[in-house]
């Protein structure tokens, strides 16, 4: 059985202080949680963090990870850096790190082999856009990331990593995807994954959903066969719904 995961994506949201306040609601709401709990903050709040869940089920998470261990480059935060603030988990390929600040494929990799490298869990995201889907090219898409982004990733590998599936067309547009699509379309990645890597890899890799899990509809997305938990954006803000979420058995 895989164990589920639920992680909240801070995203550029939270002071320090603000971030201890929300961790302290939180806490004792996912006491007994039956999912690995995790909550990606922003860098400026990763001390902070790491001294408030200390003693909790709760794991820390960051945004992302450069792929140097350091030198030359302005805004970028190394593995070395996450792991001295207590990070055990780290987001990779974010829809919004790809659609913003130009992340590609081969970026997601180097950041993905780093991470590896250095001991972190990364949290891999792949997804289309409305206008991929529209175009049905769904399958293309997530295949090119697949193979492209996991480029030279050794099958043991997987024993530490997550993808998170992001229907970009269902955040912000809308749009929603049914579970039965969510599950559907994971069902896809963990078919790729299997072809590439093995059939135990695909039996085993935990695959998140992302497309605006909440606490009205994580019990019936958490139903199906191939999702394994959920990557939480504007629900994790809020510790009641977060906890909801976590607690979607309940």
């Amino acid at each position: 059985m895989r164990k589920p995961i639920i992680a909240g994506n801070w995203k550029m949201n939270k002071t320090a202080a603000e971030a201890v306040a929300l961790i302290n609601e939180l806490k004792p709401l996912v006491l007994k949680s039956k999912p690995e709990v995790v909550i990606c903050v922003p860098y400026t709040a990763l001390w902070a963090a790491k001294d408030a869940i200390a003693g909790s089920k709760i794991k820390l998470g960051a945004e992302n990870v450069a792929w140097a261990d350091s030198g030359a480059f302005t805004g970028e935060i190394s593995a070395d850096m996450l792991i001295e603030a207590g990070v055990e988990f780290v987001i990779i390929g974010h829809s919004e790190r790809r659609q913003y600040f130009g992340e590609t494929d081969e970026s997601v990799n180097m950041r993905l082999k780093q991470a590896l490298k250095k001991g972190l869990k990364p949290i891999v995201c792949v997804g289309e856009t409305l206008t991929e889907r529209e175009k049905n090219k769904t399958k293309r898409v997530l295949k090119k990331q697949i193979l492209d982004g996991f480029k030279d990733i050794a099958a043991e590998d997987f024993d530490n990593i997550v993808i998170a599936y992001e229907p970009v067309w269902a955040i912000g547009t809308g749009k929603t995807a049914t579970a039965e699509d969510a599950n559907k379309t994971i069902g896809y990645i963990r078919s790729l994954i299997k072809k590439t890597f093995g059939a135990e890899v695909a039996k085993n890799l935990r695959i998140q959903y992302g497309g605006s899990m909440k606490p009205s509809n994580a019990k019936e997305l958490m139903a199906m066969r191939n999702i394994d938990g959920g990557l939480i954006g504007g629900a994790a803000l809020k510790a009641g719904d977060f906890a909801a979420i976590v607690n979607y058995k309940d």
